[in-house]
């Protein structure tokens, strides 16, 4: 049974480092002493070391530990045996790129489909996804494969933005490039704004949060579907 959190972001404008999740977070690892953190996504100019640091500075407010997937010689092995798993955010094509390096994506989604509970925010909600292609980051890196977990049954495009018809922009919206990617390929994606989450429990998955979501298939127009649960299964 799926225990998962996918957010859309970590950061609200304005707010503290997860700060908005904090009372979900608690409910998502309840009774965990120690969780996993997988730095990969580092943003731009941080180290895995200082990336695992700020994650330490939230958690260690809920009394939870944290060990950076970096610090382990055989990071397969400290995936097998965590309580728990956070991925964070940054770059979903480098992180895509590492974890194939330590062939981590069966172990992690064997672990997340036993009932691990999965924190996964931007990047790391990505993964969670059938395949990165929807990713708004840049190639800074060649992954070996755009496959990801599957945890759920669609892409996810995280920080989702809506058109602006105040801004005189000429280039392609976001929808617009969600529509180009159906046109090559018949995955659902999930556009996730800001200040929304994903929660996987008892088998549903319930969009959580501020916002809708708006949905994306092939050959559909795209529509929105409020907070609740999601007739994907």
């Amino acid at each position: 049974m799926k225990n998962v959190l996918l957010a859309s972001t970590s950061t609200l404008y304005g707010g503290q480092y997860l700060g908005y999740l904090q009372n979900e977070i608690r409910d998502l690892f309840n009774n965990i002493k120690e969780l996993l953190f997988i730095p990969y996504a580092r943003p731009s100019g941080i180290s895995c070391e200082a990336y695992t640091f700020k994650v330490k500075s939230f958690f260690n407010m809920l009394d939870i530990d944290v060990a950076g997937l970096e610090n382990f010689d055989d990071p397969l092995a400290a995936l097998q045996e965590a309580q728990a798993v956070f991925t964070g955010g940054g770059n979903t094509f480098l992180l895509v790129k590492t974890m194939y390096e330590f062939n981590l994506f069966p172990a992690l989604k064997a672990r997340i489909e036993q009932g691990m509970p999965y924190l996964g925010a931007s990047a790391g909600s990505n993964i969670a996804g059938i395949n990165m292609k929807t990713t708004n980051d840049m190639p800074i890196v060649y992954p070996p494969s755009f496959n990801c977990m599957g945890i759920v049954p669609f892409n996810i495009n995280p920080h989702y933005l809506d058109p602006d018809p105040r801004i005189q922009h000429n280039g392609e919206t976001r929808e617009t490039r969600i529509k180009e990617f159906l046109t090559q390929n018949d995955t659902p994606v999930i556009g996730l704004r800001e200040g929304s989450w994903l929660r996987l429990l008892h088998g549903d998955i319930k969009l959580e949060g501020f916002h809708s979501c708006r949905v994306f298939e092939k050959h559909n127009i795209p529509y929105e579907l409020e907070p609740g649960v999601l007739p994907f299964k």
